[in-house]
């Protein structure tokens, strides 16, 4: 199927055009469809942390990662009953631990409100910690083959790529009409996976797509950031049990000020906790 322009009639789509569309994307997979771990299961908690994993993570990070976070922790009530720091710990390397801590919050509360079973239910996926609509929705859809309609980046670039080629400034809701009239309504899961293997494929064929949304922004840099000084304080903190501040400052080598910003607004968050002076995992 060819790139065009978007129809002038409020972006509906007629039947031949959706059936054109649904064959690329379709036939790209069959041919090319990643084999990734969290494919091979319906379960809705292993589907929900590796959402979780992927959010602003690459997929072959999260693959590193994933089996034996699933090995550590197989379900709710085993991530409820681990302590943070063993959650922290098998969460190294994957970047964004407010990921982590939000998902030790959301085992404590599947275990104790759902008795350990999560909920098929929209409205409860987003009252979780760290989950929005569009992560919600991805678990609807994986783990439960709910005909949900949502975006997430690449998404966003198959339906820019195919009818969007030529605007600038494009609007999720421009797009969600459109994602909503092609979905596959008996196959949502194979559906979603089949489009994002192959935006994954048009980022790295056709560059930053996405780019050319509303709704794009930059990732400022890792390096030197407040980001990568709070990871930094977080390994120490691990691998050291517990650490006075002017250890953690020393061994770390950063500005000293900078590092005691960090670990104080570790605390008020819930991460650490200081006890006589020494700092350990909350």
């Amino acid at each position: 199927m060819k790139r065009g322009k978007m129809p002038a009639d409020e972006h509906c789509l007629g039947s031949r055009v959706i059936k054109r569309f649904r064959k690329a994307i379709y036939d790209y997979y069959a041919e090319h469809g990643r084999n990734l771990p969290w494919r091979s299961t319906t379960d809705p908690y292993c589907i929900l942390v590796s959402e979780i994993m992927l959010q602003q993570t690459q997929v072959e990070r999260v693959i590193e990662k994933y089996q034996a976070f699933i090995d550590l922790f197989p379900g709710f009530e085993s991530l409820a009953q681990a302590t943070l720091r063993d959650v922290l710990a098998a969460w190294q390397g994957l970047g964004y631990n407010r990921r982590a801590f939000a998902l030790k919050k959301i085992g404590e509360i599947v275990a104790l409100e759902c008795g350990g079973t999560l909920p098929s239910d929209l409205e409860f996926l987003t009252s979780l910690p760290g989950i929005g609509y569009n992560t919600a929705s991805a678990i609807l859809a994986f783990a439960f083959n709910k005909p949900v309609v949502f975006i997430e980046t690449n998404v966003r670039t198959v339906f820019m790529h195919f009818f969007f080629s030529d605007k600038g400034e494009v609007r999720d809701r421009e797009i969600l009409s459109m994602v909503e009239q092609t979905l596959d309504l008996e196959n949502p899961r194979d559906w979603y996976s089949a489009l994002m293997d192959y935006g994954t494929m048009l980022k790295k064929t056709h560059g930053s797509i996405n780019a050319r949304s509303a709704h794009y922004q930059k990732q400022p840099a890792f390096k030197g950031s407040d980001r990568q000084i709070r990871g930094m304080i977080l390994r120490v903190v691990i691998a050291h049990r517990d650490i006075t501040q002017g250890q953690l400052v020393k061994e770390l080598q950063v500005p000293a000020e900078r590092a005691r910003k960090a670990l104080s607004a570790l605390e008020k968050e819930g991460f650490v906790r200081e006890k006589e002076g020494r700092y350990t995992i909350a």
